[in-house]
């Protein structure tokens, strides 16, 4: 997998080589190959802007996964845009740290790629439960 981290709002993201080792993991173990992978990191109002541009949404997300794979494909291609203002303020807002819920999107963006989605109260119950998964084995992960 081709993981490529774009910093257009800075935030701190260390130990990038075994992040992006685990997301390969992640998917695989998901059953889903990805090819390429792009993770931008950027302000609320880029991601405002992208969300009202592409989604048609008026509001502030903190994450939003786009799944650019060519018909037909069996390889994923994705660009994921993360907002790292939101990403403090849910850290905040949830009483944890800037890393692990930074960590918390990422996994979320690459759920999305593998097929959950997170509409009903059903379906984010399960992108939950999988993102906590995910949080345990990364920390855990050497």
């Amino acid at each position: 997998m081709d993981i490529h981290f774009c910093f257009l709002k800075s935030i701190s993201l260390s130990n990038r080589t075994k992040l992006k080792a685990f997301l390969v993991k992640l998917s695989e173990e998901e059953k889903t190959k990805v090819e390429s992978l792009t993770i931008v990191f950027c302000s609320n109002q880029y991601l405002l802007d992208i969300n009202k541009r592409f989604l048609k949404h008026d509001y502030y997300t903190d994450i939003i996964t786009f799944d650019l794979t060519s018909k037909g494909s069996k390889e994923k291609t994705a660009e994921i845009y993360i907002s790292t203002d939101q990403i403090r303020k849910n850290a905040a807002d949830f009483n944890t740290t800037i890393g692990n819920e930074l960590h918390r999107v990422i996994f979320h963006g690459v759920l999305h790629l593998c097929g959950y989605n997170d509409k009903s109260r059903r379906q984010k119950e399960k992108m939950t439960e999988k993102e906590n998964k995910y949080l345990a084995k990364y920390r855990s992960h050497k």
